[in-house]
């Protein structure tokens, strides 16, 4: 018997260029093949509105998972989110 995987969810992440937690973040969903979109919040104000909308939090990394929010990264949580073990 087969089984089937469950799609992955969406997953945004609000980074920007100089927050060594974006980095860590970005490669640990890397490593786990978890595709991502990443929005650069320094760069795009709009985003950066939508990201404080989304989060209630100015600081960075966000991420929308499924949208499901995690503020900074919280390992656990983003497993969780995403159904990893």
């Amino acid at each position: 018997m087969t089984t089937v995987e469950k799609p992955q969810p969406r997953v945004i992440i609000f980074t920007t260029p100089s927050c060594p937690f974006c980095n860590a973040a970005k490669k640990y969903l890397r490593e786990r093949g978890i595709k991502f979109k990443e929005v650069d919040v320094s760069r795009d104000a709009a985003a950066a509105r939508d990201m404080v909308r989304r989060s209630g939090q100015q600081g960075v990394p966000v991420l929308d998972i499924g949208g499901k929010i995690v503020v900074g990264f919280d390992r656990p949580k983003i497993d969780k989110y995403l159904g990893l073990k």
